[in-house]
């Protein structure tokens, strides 16, 4: 078989457009089906049952276990899956994967996704030209849906075709009388097989030539599916490569559950296979060597599957935890997720309450936070650093609003229950609260848009606006931290209210003096008009998140009387 550049050159190519296809993909998503989409999958998902379910499901209906994850990762990339949901739905595609073997061979009839890719673009370019956004993003979804089929379709396609020439493959006959080391090293080829072929149905074809012309035993077999079964998780890896975190560690959850099953089924590798052939044999009345090889090898891939996931459904927190190591968070990676509130039924009224406080306290936090990145925009030099910044402070903005919004949605679906007066004035309060942050985040916002466009003109601010700017942001910090010990006190712990309406009379106070000192430096020439009103747009909007963070204190002590009363 010879393989040129030139396959090698389309290879990289059907990775690129099966790349491409996941980013759009997920992008489209993101911005149409977003919070109805989170809903649907978010009953789907409850608890690891109805999660395994769901993977089963979808799998047994796409056919293919890549096709699950791949669009499982992409999912989370997106923000609608957590990943701990997404890991009891790869556990779930991983018995789909079997139920799909078995009806290609009892049925014959195998689903080709990538057939509809190519019609579905036909429906998509239209939606991609409209001026409604919703449309567009419909269309940019079924693109990238199309893409990631077609990639995933043609890098099977490029990838060697080892299945037409399985004589390549006949010099493992040398290798099967190592003992356990034999075993071992069938795991391994089985991997790297798969890697190859990009496809675990092309190398479970390529098993079966192998074990029908006896290059090698039935245990043997089963050793490539366990490679097999570790190979698989390439291709969700390869789409979580220009995911971020979240898709990342998705990914490789799915490897880690994979790893962790073979390691414990080669443990017990001669009784496990041992088993099967007793069940085959003497079960299913399969005794017939040519009938019997394929049905056992179909059979062990059936039950390592279901009986990983037996195994592991009760360590899913024990995954997460894992590839949360191995993959740490990076700060400007930060995804959107709320702790505290979560979907399904809702707690009773008062535990309700409780955790929507818990989620605003975190919201206020993370403004803080966006505030922080702001001030370090004011000073940072290199381009890429500035552009990375300013698209975190764009990402936290989007956050904010996303964060207003469900918060928002829980405290009016809590609201609708049996509450007492005083719950119900509380969440007035409390959503009065979630308004005025998330106007802290637009402020945020525009200060980060005023530095970029300054940062955008031939001119620099002077020292002295420099040092006046990082006054009145300091001020404002300070009020963002005296918001913050607001939001949070409990009954039990007093906080000085008035300090904050202290720091909004100095934030106004500052405000003043500085309108009236920038008209005397323009007139003195001390800087030009430009510089001017870029420094005075900064200062405004400084002394508006102020009034801001004001209101939610009178907001918040609201809540908290009330509740006290």
């Amino acid at each position: 078989m010879e393989y040129s550049f030139y396959d090698l050159l389309k290879l990289l190519g059907s990775l690129a457009l099966f790349l491409y296809g996941m980013k759009i993909m997920s992008e489209g998503l993101q911005k149409f089906a977003g919070d109805r989409l989170r809903k649907i999958l978010t009953v789907m998902t409850t608890n690891r049952v109805t999660g395994v379910l769901t993977g089963m499901l979808i799998t047994a209906l796409v056919q293919s276990s890549s096709a699950t994850t791949v669009m499982v990762v992409s999912f989370v990339n997106a923000g609608l899956l957590t990943l701990l949901q997404s890991i009891s739905v790869i556990m779930g595609a991983n018995i789909g994967t079997t139920v799909t073997a078995w009806i290609i061979s009892a049925l014959g009839f195998q689903v080709d996704i990538s057939a509809f890719a190519l019609p579905l673009l036909a429906f998509g370019i239209p939606l991609l030209f409209s001026q409604k956004s919703s449309r567009k993003s419909v269309g940019e979804f079924i693109f990238g849906f199309s893409f990631l089929f077609m990639g995933l379709a043609m890098l099977q396609a490029n990838a060697p075709d080892l299945e037409k020439n399985p004589e390549m493959l006949a010099f493992v006959q040398n290798y099967t009388d190592m003992g356990f080391g034999s075993v071992l090293l069938f795991v391994l080829i089985g991997t790297v097989l798969t890697m190859v072929v990009q496809a675990s149905s092309a190398t479970m074809a390529i098993t079966l030539i192998m074990c029908a012309n006896g290059w090698i035993s039935f245990e043997l077999g089963a050793a490539l599916v366990l490679g097999e079964n570790i190979g698989t998780t390439i291709t969700a890896n390869l789409a979580a490569l220009t995911g971020n975190t979240q898709a990342r560690r998705a990914a490789l959850a799915h490897l880690v559950f994979n790893v962790f099953g073979v390691i414990w089924v080669l443990c017990l590798f001669p009784f496990f296979t041992g088993a099967v052939s007793w069940f085959v044999e003497n079960v299913m009345g399969v005794t017939e060597m040519s009938v019997a090889v394929p049905f056992k090898l179909s059979a062990f891939h059936t039950a390592f599957n279901v009986c990983n996931v037996l195994v592991l459904i009760w360590f899913v927190r024990f995954i997460e935890r894992t590839v949360c190591a191995i993959i740490p968070q990076k700060e400007q990676d930060e995804e959107y997720r709320l702790r505290f509130i979560t979907g399904g039924m809702l707690s009773t009224s008062e535990l309700s309450i409780l955790q929507a406080s818990k989620e605003i306290h975190l919201f206020a936090e993370r403004i803080q936070r966006m505030f922080g990145m702001v001030r370090d925009l004011l000073h940072t030099e290199k381009d890429d650093d500035f552009n990375k910044l300013f698209s975190r402070v764009e990402k936290y903005e989007n956050i904010s609003d996303s964060m207003e919004l469900e918060i928002a949605n829980y405290l009016n679906q809590v609201s609708e229950g049996r509450l007492s007066s005083e719950s119900k004035l509380q969440i007035r309060g409390m959503l009065r609260e979630v308004t005025e942050i998330e106007s802290i985040g637009d402020s945020c916002y525009n200060l980060a848009r005023t530095i970029n466009r300054k940062r955008q003109s031939s001119e620099d601010f002077t020292e002295g606006q420099y040092q006046h700017i990082h006054t009145m942001m300091k001020l404002v910090d300070d009020a963002l931290s005296q918001m913050i010990l607001v939001v949070e006190r409990t009954e039990h712990q007093q906080v000085d209210v008035n300090r904050s309406f202290n720091l909004e009379n100095e934030i106004n106070n500052y405000r003043n003096q500085l309108k009236n000192q920038n008209i005397v430096d323009v007139n003195n020439k001390e800087y030009s008009y430009q510089m001017g009103v870029y420094y005075m747009d900064i200062v405004a909007e400084c002394e508006k998140l102020g009034d801001y963070v004001v209101n939610v204190i009178e907001a918040s002590t609201d809540v908290k009387e009330k509740k006290s009363a």
